[in-house]
């Protein structure tokens, strides 16, 4: 900071022009604009033109440093000037040189109020004003071109509670008036939407279509306080279509409009009529957004979810490139978020497949290898059953596997060492962590069991194991794979790993896809055997008390990996129905 000063001030008491100078900028940095006013000499006019500036420009930050200051003999008014930097948000960035002048009295210095002290051009009578251009966006298309999303405008309802005056009253009459289009509004959800909204905030009440706010403009337009707030936005032609997926690459469309958007800071006479810009940043086109989903995989995943009464979930994945191909949910499944991608559950028996690669990978057994399936077996003092108690004696290793036979995976994990089913798990994708664009994922976890029984369990996913729906979708993809593929859901958009993992090895994949295989053929899933080429596993996870049990069905054909759960189904058999007819209409 260069502050040459000659001469001295009439008045050698309190703070020098400079310092007063410097006081009143970081004042008006600060938001403290009646401090600021008070430094002047005319603290009415100035603290309603720096209220007037930050209402206008809404800065996030602003940053001042004085360059210089001079003061000149006689009693003439110092000059200071300065760099301006107002951080307008989203990279935006105001800046400019500026000057403002000081007077001296028996007061000591003030700042000689006028428009140009905020901006050297900005005259009396005139203010300040910003002006925002956001480029239109482009549909979001599938993998094949197929349009999933469109730009169409939504209006957003907000409630200003200092306005609406009467606040119960008016939240019974706006939801009332919102009934027809979401009945789940009631006048105690806005009231306490209101009550948890920061103060001085308008409550956002819903955002709608332009033909929901159509039918319901005439019931509310007219309430005080009720704004109605619009901008085009991506939204997909059917309610909920693909919603998991689609609205987080509309997240990632809307900050490239952001990025992209044009912008100035312009004066403006007291209409409101713009003078001269003063800054700009032209408009820039926005990229249009292909994903991986594909439209007929989608579909065919939300029509078998359809009729399913409880919660349930369909991840669907292309293992030779880890494209994300469909990620679908019921109602039940939405009201929880989105748990197909980040639910943690356990897997039961699907979590056979990684207790098999990794006695497959340490020669403890073969695929035909005789193995023992007893009714149940005793680890510890724990008992663990077969389902029903079924006992098939000995039998080779791929039909202990078919049947699921959970005391023969229960024996094998106590038989590795404890690291072996975590190493295994993470090789087929379960336990690494991606940053994919467009959607949150978590795979799950598979800790080391702590003791014999822990690791017995883990052995057939009733233990420390937990998955989500996106993980063994990618565990599947995995195995038809023989590596690990990196997931993505938006077409040039990388994705990032945790971790890169070791590929199964030929002598693991040999043995392991034609055992899951066997389950369609002879084992717990031959209701999809006419559904062409699939190999897969069944599970039943028991939770909570262990009374109710979720059911998976998880495995792929072709070139398409896939993960059913249906949350409290009590068994696989209808998650294996559901897989039916998800693959009975996937092309």
């Amino acid at each position: 900071m260069t502050l040459p000063v000659s001469g001295c001030g009439l008045f050698d008491s309190g703070p020098s022009a400079q310092e007063v100078a410097t006081a009143f900028l970081n004042t008006v940095a600060a938001g403290d604009t009646a401090g600021a006013a008070g430094r002047t000499d005319a603290p009415e006019k100035a603290r309603q033109a720096l209220d007037d500036a930050r209402g206008e420009l809404s800065p996030r930050a602003i940053d001042f440093n004085v360059t210089q200051v001079v003061e000149d003999e006689g009693g003439a008014p110092a000059r200071a000037t300065f760099d301006a930097n107002w951080d307008l948000g989203d990279g935006r960035a105001w800046q400019y040189r500026g000057a403002l002048e000081l007077s001296e009295s028996d007061q000591g210095w003030k700042v000689h109020w006028a428009p140009s002290v905020l901006h050297p051009k900005l005259a009396d009578g005139q203010r300040l004003a910003f002006d925002e251009q956001r480029p239109e966006p482009q549909p979001v298309l599938d993998r094949e071109g197929t349009e999933l999303m469109r730009p169409e405008q939504i209006v957003t309802v907000t409630l200003d509670p200092q306005a609406a005056g009467d606040l119960p009253g008016v939240a019974e009459q706006l939801a009332a008036g919102l009934q027809p289009v979401d009945p789940e509004i009631t006048r105690q959800t806005i009231v306490d939407g209101v009550n948890a909204t920061e103060a001085g905030q308008p409550y956002v009440v819903v955002s709608l279509r332009q033909d929901d706010y159509d039918r319901v403009r005439p019931a509310i337009y007219d309430l005080p306080g009720v704004r109605f707030p619009a901008q085009t936005k991506l939204v997909a032609e059917e309610r909920g279509y693909a919603a998991q997926a689609l609205s987080g690459v509309s997240e990632q469309v809307d900050e490239q409009i952001t990025a992209n958007a044009g912008w100035n800071v312009h004066t403006a006479d007291a209409n409101g009529a713009p003078i001269e810009v003063l800054q700009e940043q032209p408009i820039r086109p926005v990229d249009q957004v292909r994903t991986t989903l594909s439209d007929r995989t989608q579909r065919a995943a939300e029509q078998a979810l359809d009729p399913v009464p409880q919660a349930a979930m369909i991840v669907a994945m292309q293992p030779s490139t880890g494209d994300v191909l469909a990620v679908a949910q019921n109602d039940p499944a939405d009201a929880q978020g989105a748990p197909a991608l980040t639910g943690q559950f356990p897997p039961g028996s699907t979590f056979k497949i990684m207790t098999a690669a990794a006695g497959l990978e340490a020669g403890k057994v073969t695929v035909d290898q005789p193995v023992e399936c007893p009714a149940s077996k005793v680890f510890d003092g724990r008992t663990i059953p077969n389902d029903k108690d079924f006992d098939l004696g000995v039998v080779p290793l791929r039909t202990a596997f078919a049947k699921s036979c959970n005391t023969t995976f229960a024996q094998l994990a106590v038989d590795l060492p404890a690291q072996a089913l975590t190493d295994m798990a993470k090789r087929l994708g379960i336990g690494v962590d991606f940053e994919v664009p467009g959607i949150t994922t978590i795979t799950g976890q598979a800790p080391p069991g702590e003791n014999t029984t822990g690791r017995a369990a883990n052995g057939f996913g009733q233990g420390t194991v937990l998955t989500s729906p996106f993980g063994m979708a990618l565990a599947s993809a995995t195995v038809a794979n023989g590596s690990m593929p990196t997931p993505k859901l938006i077409e040039g958009a990388e994705t990032k790993a945790d971790s890169q993992v070791e590929p199964l090895s030929p002598q693991v994949l040999d043995q392991l896809r034609p055992m899951m295989r066997e389950v369609v053929l002879s084992g717990t899933a031959t209701a999809v055997a006419g559904e062409g080429e699939v190999a897969g596993k069944t599970g039943t996870a028991q939770f909570g008390d262990g009374t109710h049990s979720h059911g998976w069905f998880v495995g792929y054909r072709d070139d398409l990996a896939f993960a059913v759960l249906l949350e409290d189904s009590g068994e696989s058999k209808p998650a294996v129905q559901v897989a039916q007819s998800f693959l009975s209409n996937v092309p």
